[in-house]
């Protein structure tokens, strides 16, 4: 399963745990873990959903988000 690189704009842990939320939201067949790094503002997504369908679902935040890349 590829894990996707997402840069998101997180200032505290409020925000890590609603991007956390959102993507939980998708279901744990969709999602298979979350890792997030509040102090890099890295979140990495282990899922088989497009880049895009992360992007968009981390974007309800309202946070400003980018895709990274796949990381090997």
């Amino acid at each position: 399963m590829p894990v996707h690189e997402f840069k998101v704009e997180m200032t505290c842990s409020g925000c890590a745990n609603s991007v956390e939320r959102v993507l939980n939201k998708l279901g744990a067949e969709k999602v298979e873990k979350i890792a997030i790094d509040l102090d890099s503002k890295t979140v990495l997504v282990t899922s088989n959903l497009t880049a895009d369908e992360l992007l968009e679902t981390i974007k309800k935040t309202g946070k400003a988000t980018q895709y990274v890349g796949v990381k090997e």
